[in-house]
């Protein structure tokens, strides 16, 4: 697949009706638009090829940059000026903003709804039904989870609300349903198990709310 307007590796795949943006250039071994499980499993009892099943793919922004072996499912769009490192999942019915950077090894679980200027660095995990407003930052290895009572007992699965400004440390898991207020901090290490107030610091396992040092208070710089 050759264009003008982008550049794509060789090695990639590119499966179902994907979009790619003017100016972006998508890299060694990634796949687009790889089918959710419901179109998988319908090319499966169709007995087809997925490159000759006709499906939605992904839309990835103009300006974006997809690094070596990434995946991105079905029914994903994202922003312009969009970056992964490499190996990076990302699952059906994802959506997300402009200027977002996905690092390495991140896995994006599906129907996750991700603003504008945000940061989620290596290693992260993020479940499904989680939402992440602009201007958030989530540092590395930080777990996000939305299953209170994982196999044992029927819940509906609702992950945590990141507000606009938020700020999760290194580490950090962040219990379901849990919100992050606007501009509040998670601290390194830091286990969340209910909501934290706009503009104020969790710190600790399990975390106590305490007050954000006024040097803090102001938006993430990303």
């Amino acid at each position: 697949m050759n264009s003008k307007e982008f550049k794509i590796h060789s090695s990639s795949k590119v499966y179902g009706t994907s979009i790619i943006g003017k100016g972006t250039v998508i890299l060694e071994n990634v796949v687009l638009g790889y089918p959710e499980h419901r179109v998988l499993m319908e090319i499966l009892r169709q007995d087809k090829e997925i490159e000759d099943f006709d499906f939605p793919g992904c839309s990835i922004g103009p300006d974006s940059i997809i690094r070596a072996g990434s995946t991105i499912f079905s029914n994903v769009k994202t922003g312009k000026n969009f970056k992964t490192g490499h190996n990076v999942m990302i699952r059906e019915n994802t959506q997300i903003g402009d200027n977002v950077l996905i690092g390495t090894n991140v896995i994006i679980d599906g129907s996750v709804k991700i603003g504008n200027n945000v940061s989620i660095q290596g290693n992260v995990y993020i479940p499904t039904n989680v939402i992440i407003e602009d201007n958030v930052f989530i540092g590395p290895c930080a777990v996000l989870a939305n299953d209170k009572y994982p196999i044992r007992k029927k819940y509906e699965l609702k992950g945590p609300i990141l507000r606009k400004g938020a700020s999760i440390g290194a580490n950090a898991t962040l219990l379901p349903g849990v919100e992050i207020g606007e501009g509040a901090m998670v601290a390194g290490g830091a286990l969340v198990t209910k909501d934290v107030p706009p503009w104020k610091l969790a710190i600790g396992t399990p975390a106590r709310i305490q007050e954000l040092p006024e040097d803090l208070k102001e938006l993430n710089r990303i």
